[in-house]
């Protein structure tokens, strides 16, 4: 057995680990077509309409139309794209999304139907495997980068650069969020940190960190109300406006490859892994964890973070970029690291002697002079003078801008009241001066 890693590989050969990579592979690919499909019929129940409904019985065979549509479309070539790296990006995304899924338990170990031969339901693991998965998070978001780049295109470049500072931003709150789970389990091999949440799964005690990391596993993924380096709207398709064919079904297939793996960190980390819930985990003393049932549940909540994806694509709207960056840097972030800090210390103080009844103590008494700092703090409101420096003259530069953060258009004095001619003419005289 590797040290420090629960599941026992000593007993695979290099055909059991073929076998495995090419069941992962063909997982993979399957679940992404019918991930189109889910989220195609959940969007349209969301939004009272049918939804794929065409080809094959309830629209099944819709996904697959598709990826053959797009195998036989013409294949076009941007005349000023850097032409190798300009088909390597696409390249990159999908091998890098590929490789997460290896380290990613199924389930504990099982016995082949009709033999005597026993293999853990997952392909590898080793003491670091959390770190290998950020790893291959990060390197995917250089084919990105380097898809928009190399278009030779201004939209492309756009939503590449906003792809760099996005990935940044949202892996270093996923980062911190599962340092908690580290502390926790004292571990970073997958099988040990599932093998830890025997008796509770560690959503519930870190509630903070799960909910940190459900919001950046979302922009992680470039996912509506996050998906602004492909943003529709702004930039046309952004990174991926100058691919066609197959190479814009490589991208699709990396954004829902990294779908189903961050779903499946998810689920590691945070619920169990294959371990089934409870009351069902009691039932026949554990019967239901064993064999070939754990692969059902480790399934069931895949999907079920699946269907959280959908659902909040088709409940909120994307946000400005710098709603999203502040958001990122401000708010996730600190939380994460000031969550960290907190169960650090509680680790800390019961290591060394403390009791929780005097951890709940202490927290209460902290908490009631936080509050009373808080009530009997001085509202310092600012003064009219400044207020009134803060008013903003839409046609100082020659030109209406609308006003800044933190600045206010000057009150009319009466409804209605149309903008002063002279003003007009000060602004036209002043755009004149400077043409």
């Amino acid at each position: 057995m590797i040290p420090g890693v629960v599941a026992d590989f000593s007993q695979d050969n290099w055909i059991t680990y073929l076998v495995k990579a090419v069941l992962i592979l063909a997982f993979l690919l399957t679940s992404v077509l019918f991930a189109i499909w889910f989220e195609r019929k959940v969007v349209a129940r969301m939004q009272v309409r049918p939804g794929p409904n065409w080809h094959g019985p309830a629209g099944l065979l819709q996904s697959l139309a598709d990826a053959m549509k797009l195998l036989l479309k013409e294949d076009m070539t941007v005349t000023r794209a850097d032409r190798v790296i300009y088909l390597l990006a696409p390249m990159i995304s999908v091998f890098c999304a590929l490789l997460v899924f290896a380290v990613i338990p199924f389930g504990p170990n099982v016995t082949i139907p009709f033999t005597d031969y026993s293999t853990p339901a997952q392909l590898t693991d080793f003491p670091v495997a959390v770190l290998y998965i950020l790893a291959c998070a990060a390197l995917g978001v250089y084919g990105i980068v380097l898809g928009g780049w190399s278009s030779g295109s201004t939209y492309p470049l756009l939503g590449s650069v906003r792809s760099t500072a996005q990935v940044i931003s949202y892996e270093l709150a996923m980062g911190l969020s599962l340092v908690s789970v580290f502390v926790m389990a004292g571990s970073m091999s997958t099988s040990s940190i599932v093998d830890s949440q025997t008796q509770i799964w560690w959503f519930l005690p870190l509630a903070p960190a799960f909910v940190v990391y459900i919001i950046s596993m979302i922009g992680e993924t470039n996912r509506l109300p996050f998906d602004l380096p492909e943003a529709e709207g702004e930039l046309v398709s952004g990174y991926m406006t100058e691919y066609s064919s197959m190479k814009f079904a490589w991208f699709f297939l990396a954004e829902y490859i990294n779908m189903l793996n961050v779903s499946a960190v998810a689920t590691t980390l945070f619920l169990g892994g294959w371990r089934a819930p409870w009351p069902l985990s009691a039932v026949g003393d554990g019967m239901l964890n064993t064999g070939w049932w754990p692969i059902l549940w480790f399934l069931a909540k895949l999907w079920l973070l699946m269907f959280v994806f959908v659902w909040i694509r088709g409940t909120l709207l994307r946000l400005r970029y710098d709603q999203f960056m502040t958001f990122g840097w401000k708010v996730l972030i600190p939380v994460a690291l000031g969550w960290v800090v907190v169960l650090g210390t509680f680790q800390w103080l019961g290591l060394a002697g403390v009791t929780r009844t005097q951890l709940f103590v202490a927290i209460a008494v902290a908490a009631v002079v936080v509050f009373a700092v808080i009530w009997v703090w001085p509202d310092k409101k600012e003064p009219a003078g400044r207020r009134a420096h803060a008013e903003f003259d839409p046609f100082a530069g020659g030109y209406p801008v609308p006003p800044l953060p933190g600045q206010t258009l000057p009150r009319s004095r009466r409804r209605g009241t149309a903008i002063p001619h002279q003003k007009v003419a000060q602004s036209v005289d002043h755009s004149e001066e400077t043409r």
